[in-house]
């Protein structure tokens, strides 16, 4: 239980940004005990990987922030984020992969459902995210473009650290967001009609 939990708030990260969960994941596999990897995954710890990992995830950091190119980042990212997705659920769910030589095997072993999960989850809070992004930017003229970035850069730092070190707090953290979401569709909603109305 505490394996898919650990999986949901690191594919959820993954959502928002793919090299955040990647990058937390691998350091805490290589330097802490916290995080055991399988040894199927444990090229995350490589240091090569963890470097272009890290710039990878500035390059990121600073598309993600600029009006219209972060949108174009939104498009590039649709495979890369449900991909990380994967990658982190099955990871820090524990899952063992086997080689898949053998496609059959793999498939019957359901060592690809935790890999899946991830990328559903991903690609959904990608999704998500890829849709508010251009509305924010065009109601407020690109001004929510940085505080957006901001904000899911800081949700997916969370949402990897609580699933790391507490998966349970990754429920709550998700009734959270679930509930704070519609709350803030409705405000944005409020503040579009008023600025239409003038």
């Amino acid at each position: 239980m505490l394996e898919a939990l650990t999986g949901t708030g690191l594919a959820v990260a993954a959502g928002l940004n793919a090299y955040i969960p990647l990058l937390l994941l691998g350091l805490a596999g290589r330097f802490t005990d916290v995080v055991q990897l399988p040894a199927g995954w444990a090229w995350l710890e490589n240091e090569w990987v963890l470097g272009i990992l890290a710039v990878l995830l500035v390059i990121e950091v600073v598309a993600d922030k600029i009006p219209a190119v972060d949108s174009i980042n939104d498009w590039l990212q649709t495979i890369v984020r449900p991909a990380a997705g994967g990658i982190v659920f099955g990871s820090g769910s524990g899952a063992q992969t086997v080689a898949v030589t053998d496609p059959e095997a793999f498939l019957a072993s359901q060592q690809w459902v935790p890999i899946a999960a991830g990328v559903v989850i991903a690609l959904v809070v990608h999704g998500l995210k890829m849709a508010a992004r251009p509305a924010a930017n065009a109601l407020t003229g690109g001004a929510a473009a940085p505080v957006l970035s901001t904000v899911e850069d800081i949700g997916a730092v969370g949402f990897s650290i609580l699933a790391i070190v507490v998966p349970v707090l990754v429920v709550v953290a998700l009734l959270g967001l679930v509930i704070a979401l519609p709350v803030l569709l409705a405000r944005a909603r409020r503040r579009r009609l008023s600025v239409e109305q003038r």
